[in-house]
């Protein structure tokens, strides 16, 4: 999903605005986000079109299950990369190519429908097509947030964001119900065809930043945002959150159109009405949301953002009076942007820089994905049950994880660690090593009084995260047994390139807080020493 981009991310001046509109007094914020509008709400249309032309089949459930499925799993094999690229490419030309490939894609999916020619297997390739680029462009439109907005910002400018696609999902489904019926699929693709070409020219309108440059592979970079998850316990705590969120609720977003037509008997503009009731739900929690956050402790918020979207899907499963569930309805869109805007304003407040867009791919990985497998989990259960059970299965499952969080709350640290960089100067060595070199092991050794000695070891512990959050794939802390006041600290990065990285941009204040609060626990200044394995020539050609 499109998140815009500016070249000036200051606010106007003598603009102290921070209140839920605010982030719009930033131009091009301002017009990519309409252009992202318009796009958004051709894509629910043709959500709402794809699943209505497949009602009426056999296997409904699980065939318009799987329309969400095909445009959702693409991102359990291509977030990873997608992430990568966003860190290393020109994000405007990157994000100008799956833009056009959408909209090249969509185009083609109206032809065909219009030829008669767009049966289930060609609505569900097209769809995933669609997903893959999506899967591609995602991460580098979560990492542009913080770059865009002043920190002040960021939370009211995710809602919007989030109000974006809930403002679509409200106006979307409505017009796509009205125009099935009278201009039929084809017409409905079209349009989406159109709107997508929206985001493409407001893209051109943005002077994009300095190129960034990879100083990895593919591979490596990889391996490095997957290291700084596992290090990052705030991280690993929201997906756990997502997670436990999305699975259970991707039942209600798969199951909304049969459940319409089969228990609430309506035609495409009541789904429709459906869709847009969880939408304008949306809007009204993205409005107060961020003030919410801001006053209210976030995991209890948590908890009552998931019993709400439960409610919602319990009612959908349990009730036959049309309008009464779609008063549940808007009350489970609140619920649902309550809960991403806390996830994602607590992630990207967390994240530095320089991995942004693959810590990013991490989380569309677990959302998106979870909502992906969640559906076909979903689509197959009511194929073998019923509606109103698996319905009611998913909500009470909602009401579980939101039990867990007396278990697994967000850390107390989510959000609130500075991230700036604090760039090193390199080592002065007679001859600086080739990048590409490596392993590369660094020791820094320490003088500690024994008095100090259990505290060092306990603080050492954060630093170890730390270390694997910037690249280090192995950590030990030694003591020298001549000299037992003498504790080094070993760890190992895959080259010379990336422990250049590592001073030049990874680590951020916090992490120098926490090597800080080691170092103060020692005498004297640690000193540091560089090492490459014997035989491998620093200037990177062959032994």
């Amino acid at each position: 999903m499109a998140q815009p981009v500016a070249h000036d991310t200051r606010p106007p001046p003598g603009d102290e605005a921070s209140g839920p509109l605010a982030a719009l007094g930033i131009g091009v914020f301002r017009s990519l986000w309409i252009a992202q509008l318009v796009s958004n709400i051709g894509t629910w249309m043709q959500s709402v079109a794809a699943q209505w032309v497949l009602v009426d089949g056999r296997g409904a459930a699980m065939l318009t299950s799987l329309v969400q499925a095909a445009s959702l799993l693409p991102v359990l094999a291509l977030s990873l990369p997608g992430g990568v690229l966003s860190d290393a490419l020109s994000r405007r030309r990157y994000l100008i190519a799956l833009q056009s490939f959408m909209t090249a894609v969509t185009a083609a999916l109206a032809v065909l429908q219009w030829a008669h020619a767009a049966g289930a297997a060609v609505l569900l390739a097209t769809t995933f097509a669609s997903g893959c680029a999506t899967a591609l462009a995602g991460p580098a439109w979560q990492a542009i947030q913080p770059e865009l907005v002043p920190r002040r910002l960021l939370p009211p400018a995710l809602a919007l964001n989030g109000a974006n696609v809930n403002v679509a999902r409200a106006i979307g489904p409505a017009l796509a119900g009205v125009l099935l019926s009278w201009v039929g699929p084809a017409a409905v693709f079209a349009i989406n065809a159109a709107t997508t070409l929206f985001v493409v020219v407001a893209l051109t309108a943005w002077r994009e930043p300095a190129a960034r440059s990879a100083s990895v592979s593919m591979t490596q970079a990889i391996r490095a945002g997957l290291r700084y998850v596992r290090a990052a316990p705030v991280v690993r705590r929201i997906l756990l959150r997502s997670a436990l969120f999305v699975i259970p609720g991707s039942a209600l977003w798969s199951l909304l159109a049969v459940t319409s037509h089969s228990l609430l008997h309506l035609g495409s503009a009541g789904y429709g009405i459906g869709l847009a009731a969880l939408g304008l739900g949306a809007v009204v929690g993205a409005v107060i949301g961020p003030k919410v956050c801001a006053r209210a402790p976030l995991s209890p918020l948590l908890a009552a953002a998931s019993i709400a979207f439960a409610t919602g899907t319990g009612a959908a499963g349990l009730i036959r009076v049309a309008w009464i569930v779609w008063l549940m309805l808007i009350l489970a869109g609140v619920g649902w942007i309550t809960v991403l805007t806390v996830l994602q304003t607590g992630l990207q407040l967390s994240l530095p820089a320089w991995v942004r867009a693959r810590a990013s791919a991490m989380y569309i990985l677990v959302f998106m994905g979870g909502q992906g497998v969640g559906s076909v989990v979903w689509g197959t259960v009511a194929s073998a049950l019923s509606l109103p059970t698996t319905l009611t299965l998913a909500a009470g499952l909602l009401l579980a994880g939101a039990i867990t969080v007396l278990w697994w709350p967000l850390q107390r640290d989510t959000g609130r660690m500075d991230r700036t960089p604090t760039p090193l100067q390199p080592p002065a060595l007679p001859a600086q090593p080739h990048p590409d070199v490596g392993p590369i092991r660094v020791e820094v050794t320490y003088r500690v009084p024994a008095d100090n000695l259990q505290a060092f070891l306990a603080q050492s512990h954060n630093v170890a995260l730390s270390r694997h959050r910037t690249g280090a794939h192995r950590w030990a802390m030694w003591r020298d047994l001549a000299h037992p006041d003498h504790v080094i600290e070993e760890f190992i990065l895959d080259t010379w390139g990336e422990y250049l990285d590592d001073l030049a941009e990874r680590i951020t204040a916090f992490d120098s807080q926490l090597i800080g609060a080691l170092a103060a626990l020692a005498e004297g200044k640690p000193t540091v020493a560089w090492y490459l394995k014997a035989g491998i020539d620093p200037a990177g050609g062959d032994p």
